[in-house]
């Protein structure tokens, strides 16, 4: 469990790294600045983000869901504003990257293995 759990939170780096180096507007210093930022996005993400979801939920529903996918950047520029070395540009920068981290991670949950893909 707890090594599964790692294994998400070096990936996610490793992602968010990857997503710096072909996103244009998104900055990252280097794989430790990753790091920090991978763990602020899963706090931020399990904190904050349940929050927005229901304090959101009528604009959700009225735009068929499609809000969500401004929440996800509002929380990826949140988290560059948090972490010294992580930038990002401008709110379209931080839609692309939000979308691509979701679209690497869910791969790469769909090709681990079991136990690990259960902590993602």
């Amino acid at each position: 469990m707890l090594l599964s759990l790692i294994l998400h939170w070096v990936i996610t780096a490793a992602i968010l790294l990857i997503i710096s180096r072909i996103m244009p507007g998104i900055h990252i210093d280097s794989f430790g600045v990753a790091m920090i930022a991978a763990l602020v996005m899963g706090l931020v993400n399990f904190f904050i983000k349940p929050v927005l979801v229901l304090l959101t939920l009528p604009l959700n529903f009225l735009t068929l869901g499609l809000f969500s996918f401004v929440i996800n950047a509002g929380l990826f520029a949140l988290v560059a504003w948090l972490v010294p070395g992580f930038a990002v540009a401008n709110f379209l920068a931080a839609l692309g990257g939000s979308l691509l981290l979701a679209i690497m991670t869910s791969l790469l949950g769909m090709l681990l293995p079991e136990q690990t893909s259960r902590a993602l």
